[in-house]
């Protein structure tokens, strides 16, 4: 199995307002930018599609460690939530769930691969996280 390691991020400007997502994807010497938004979106969807969006560029089963500066998604998969919120038919123990079907789409993704969360400080001293962070902005700006 090919090991990638993906680095995450996501802008918003308001919230709702426009944002944007990116993702860096690194496979031995191999580096992949990619990044994208939209202009009426919210943070928490913009850091899933960043994660959503470098899953599916993988072709085959991968050994994946993702670094996201989101405690929202890395403790949603570590602490377990996204396997409560699937057993309990996509919804919170409380009340409605946000984003069902980007969750949905990440964790049929999660079902394909061998993956690890790690949670990064933003804004901090992580080179990748901070390019992350810069390609996000400029398509959230992008989209003013």
């Amino acid at each position: 199995m090919d090991k990638v390691t993906i680095y995450t991020d996501g802008a918003c400007s308001g919230n709702p307002g426009p944002g944007g997502w990116a993702a860096i994807l690194i496979c031995g010497d191999h580096e992949k930018e990619i990044s994208g938004g939209e202009r009426a979106t919210t943070n928490n969807r913009m850091e899933l599609l960043g994660v959503i969006s470098a899953l599916e560029l993988l072709k085959r089963p991968c050994e994946v460690t993702i670094y996201t500066d989101s405690q929202y998604i890395e403790r949603a998969v570590n602490e377990g939530w996204l396997r409560g919120w699937k057993a309990r038919g996509w919804k919170r123990k409380d009340g409605e769930l946000k984003n069902i079907e980007l969750w949905q789409k990440l964790d049929g993704l999660l079902a394909r691969h061998s993956t690890e969360f790690h949670w990064v400080k933003g804004h901090a001293e992580n080179e990748y996280n901070n390019r992350c962070d810069r390609l996000a902005v400029r398509e959230r700006d992008s989209r003013r």
